[in-house]
């Protein structure tokens, strides 16, 4: 199967596979909703974005390059542009879901002192001589306790099993930025490298 994905691509000389972007010009790549704002502060096309994200996704682990292909050709100044969005874009990318996870670990840590206070109220109550003799009392501590281990289990599972992604998705964004792009231009077929 893995080959079959990887089949789907090109690949240079050196067996770098390319992540092949084409369009009419450099102005394409951005998001229309930013025709007033300075080139330089413009964001990527957001069908770019995930097209170059699934595309790096699917490669995996295999060296890559992001070319595009322009139908018609940018002066190197636009090309030095280009490659500052992508690479700032996706270090961007990258603080955004380190900030999420900074986010989630402050929540899995403010849920396992919850869990373990609960628990401890919990266990204090299923001590006492008024949970024996009062089935009020007992329900609420077997309450308490389902609490407790809830709280507990969504800490550990924050940090455990919903990290991984977030992980994983830092890992693609930094490739991409640390990506090689060139572009070429059919009508002189030359590609320029930056």
């Amino acid at each position: 199967m893995k080959k079959d994905i990887i089949g789907r691509y090109e690949c240079t000389e050196s067996g770098e596979i390319i992540v092949d972007i084409s369009t009419q010009k450099v102005e394409d790549l951005y998001d229309d909703f930013d025709r007033r704002s300075h080139f330089l502060k413009k964001d990527l096309n957001q069908d770019l974005v995930e097209y170059i994200i699934d595309s790096v996704t699917e490669i995996d682990k295999r060296e890559f390059i992001v070319q595009f292909n322009l139908e018609v050709a940018a002066e190197k100044e636009s090309i030095t542009r280009v490659k500052n969005s992508v690479k700032n874009f996706f270090v961007y990318m990258q603080e955004l879901e380190r900030r999420k996870m900074k986010e989630m670990g402050r929540t899995s840590i403010i849920l396992f002192l919850i869990g373990f206070i609960i628990a401890s109220i919990s266990v204090l109550m299923n001590q006492s001589e008024i949970v024996k003799t009062s089935v009020m009392a007992g329900v609420v501590a077997e309450g308490l306790t389902v609490a407790a281990w809830v709280s507990l289990w969504e800490a550990l599972a924050t940090i455990l099993i919903k990290w991984m992604p977030h992980k994983k998705k830092i890992s693609i964004y930094q490739r991409i930025a640390d990506a090689k792009v060139v572009f070429n231009f059919p009508d002189t077929r030359t590609i320029a490298k930056v």
